[in-house]
């Protein structure tokens, strides 16, 4: 019986679920998971998921004490949430789960450490070893900066929200584990910006992570590549052999119900015949490159305030469930 996509893809890349649906996960059996602010706001607000919202919301509560306002508990349960969802998650796959350090602290190098070292420590509380945790952080200098430092503390990290070689290049530099070049995000912009549609081999978002994935392997940096935001499985098809790939539960099902030949397309050994001029990163170089690259500046800033306005979203909605867990109780005597 011939494979179908999905099986042959695991035959080239570590295939990574893109959800905070625990369901999701147990149906397709990825290696990893990856979670964000979106996908975590979702989760919370399913009715099988209610159970761990308000078993978070009332640890953050005891946690702070009575006096605390309901949005810093809520502020509270969500850095827990995530880790909740992650402790979840990391009972069904057998790799790691990615957990995200808020968007809100992109451009403040210590905050980040700060959350990130305050999220690992829950992890080790719960006997979870780092090598299955990655902290995800947005690929700004300043994130890339605290990445650096992490790694040398044996914190591994994920560096999302990368759109441009010279976030990719300043994370390899950095010694980070794994980066993640969001695709259809690349592929969104230039179809606004060109009027143009793209297909296959012709897509920029696959076009970027193939340079991203060759620029790594041509001079033997550590750093995976997980392509990341797909829109259809063509980008995927066309990104087969990429270290990993982290993708949707819906285009997941896609590529398990497609017959037909899936070939590889990246491949370390042919990457290294490419001819390409290496580029020594530094913050001047960084700011230059970023600034003359339009799609990168407009993506990661659009990115980093969508997560942003995510997280505020999540903290209205536990604010106000933590209200309502509240007003149930019964008083005091």
């Amino acid at each position: 019986m011939p494979q179908n996509l999905l099986e042959q893809l695991r035959n080239y890349t570590k295939i990574v679920a893109d959800t905070g649906d625990i369901q999701s996960i147990e149906k397709f059996h990825p290696q990893d998971s990856t979670t964000n602010p979106s996908l975590i706001a979702a989760a919370a607000q399913m009715p099988q998921y209610q159970p761990i919202v308000d078993e978070v919301l009332q640890g953050a509560r005891k946690e702070l004490g009575d006096s605390a306002t309901d949005a810093s508990v809520a502020n509270l349960a969500f850095q827990r949430l995530a880790v909740a969802f992650g402790k979840k998650i990391l009972a069904i796959v057998p790799g790691r789960v990615s957990t995200e350090v808020d968007a809100r602290l992109s451009y403040d190098t210590d905050a980040t450490l700060a959350q990130a070292r305050g999220i690992i420590a829950q992890y080790d509380q719960a006997k979870i070893g780092r090598d299955r945790v990655l902290i995800k952080i947005a690929s700004t200098w300043e994130g890339i900066r605290a990445a650096e430092i992490l790694e040398k503390e044996g914190i591994h990290c994920n560096l999302t929200l990368l759109f441009g070689l010279h976030q990719a290049v300043a994370a390899a530099e950095a010694g980070v584990t794994l980066v993640s070049p969001f695709v259809g995000r690349i592929l969104d912009w230039y179809k606004k910006d060109t009027g143009k549609d793209y297909q296959g081999a012709d897509d920029p978002g696959v076009q970027s992570v193939t340079k991203v994935y060759n620029y790594y392997k041509k001079f033997g940096y550590k750093t995976l590549v997980m392509g990341a935001s797909f829109r259809n499985i063509g980008e995927i098809e066309q990104l087969a052999g990429c270290d990993l790939l982290t993708i949707s539960p819906q285009l997941l099902a896609e590529l398990e119900s497609t017959q037909g030949d899936l070939p590889r397309k990246l491949d370390p050994e042919a990457a290294k015949t490419q001819i390409i001029m290496q580029i020594k990163m530094d913050k001047a170089t960084f700011d230059a490159m970023h600034a003359e690259d339009r799609m990168a500046t407009d993506k990661l800033k659009e990115g980093i305030q969508g997560f942003s306005d995510a997280l505020v979203k999540l903290e209205t909605l536990l604010a106000k469930r933590l209200a309502e867990l509240e007003s149930r109780a019964p008083a005091a005597v």
